[in-house]
């Protein structure tokens, strides 16, 4: 029998790619100066500026013209994204109403522990325009739906995955497994490696000073599939880690944030919440496991989806 993925999951916004843009031009006179074409869309400097306080001040990183610059290549990068998600959307005749939004905006402050209508007013008071935060959430709720409607139907798990699934963990009874939370920066070639490992260096800095929290910052920056939980990983076994990540969470203690690990595909920095030995009571039941497998499947198909609509976009950044 085959199963369908039956849980909405919130995917992270952005893609591998990321574009370079000197913070000279985060402080230019003219904010309708348009920085980046995307097909028929635009995303001008005042969209940019908007959202680089809103991470800044969302993820409680200082204001300072070196964080800004490291900030704005990612910033923008998720910003084309954004367009294209909506693009997308549209295209397939989704619609994200005000409802929708107001809904994500609840779950944000949920997240944040305060109630949406006190959280409203925070963000205001803070100086953050939140027609800002709602420009973001319509993104998420689109790709949400547009990732609901054409990709989660085509993700099926069968019972005999969840059997080969359990009989992989039982075989691994008595390893140490891992849970923590991560930050995964990505790059799609050499050429951009310096500018992400500096950000990464950066967001280490700022977390293990305690000057800002790993999980907001994980929300805003990772573009590992348990972004939106704060960088969530869940339960991750030994024998599945790569060696070189293994090694990092190996060197630190529980509630210590490892300094970021350079793997193929990026830089990887963990905060460890706790660690355990698999035993039989600890194995997951086989819902879990159809979640587990189902989760990991659609992110990487919606990841793939997303790669391919900007590899087939006009996009002319103009920075």
């Amino acid at each position: 029998m085959k199963r369908i993925l039956r849980t909405i999951i919130f995917v992270a916004l952005g893609s591998s790619t990321f574009v370079a843009a000197p913070t000279q031009y985060v402080h230019a006179a003219n904010t309708q100066e348009i920085v980046a074409v995307v097909n028929s869309d635009a995303v001008s400097l005042r969209d940019l500026n908007r959202r680089l306080k809103l991470v800044m001040i969302s993820s409680g990183l200082p204001n300072k013209a070196d964080i800004r610059d490291k900030l704005t290549p990612q910033v923008l990068d998720t910003l084309i994204n954004e367009k294209i998600m909506l693009q997308e959307a549209k295209k397939q005749g989704v619609e994200v109403t005000q409802g929708d939004i107001e809904a994500g905006f609840a779950q944000v402050a949920q997240q944040n522990n305060i109630p949406a209508d006190k959280f409203k007013k925070m963000v205001s008071a803070s100086g953050i325009d939140i027609n800002t935060m709602y420009d973001q959430i319509r993104a998420q709720v689109a790709w949400s739906k547009v990732v609901q409607k054409s990709l989660r139907p085509n993700v099926l798990i069968s019972d005999r995955d969840i059997e080969a699934a359990r009989e992989r963990m039982e075989a691994k009874v008595g390893t140490t497994e891992f849970l923590a939370a991560e930050i995964f920066l990505p790059f799609d070639d050499e050429s951009k490696e310096a500018r992400v490992k500096q950000l990464a260096n950066r967001l280490y800095s700022e977390t293990r000073s305690g000057k800002a929290s790993f999980f907001k910052l994980a929300q805003q920056f990772s573009r590992s599939a348990g972004a939106m939980q704060g960088g969530d990983t869940g339960w991750m076994n030994e024998a599945q880690i790569p060696e070189e990540i293994l090694d990092g969470l190996k060197k630190v203690s529980k509630n210590q944030i490892t300094p970021p690990i350079r793997t193929l595909n990026g830089y990887h920095i963990y905060f460890l919440r706790d660690t355990r030995t698999l035993s039989e009571d600890t194995l997951p039941s086989n819902q879990q496991i159809e979640y587990s497998l189902g989760t990991e499947r659609l992110n990487k198909v919606q990841h793939r989806r997303l790669q391919d609509l900007r590899s087939a976009s006009f996009v002319d950044i103009r920075v």
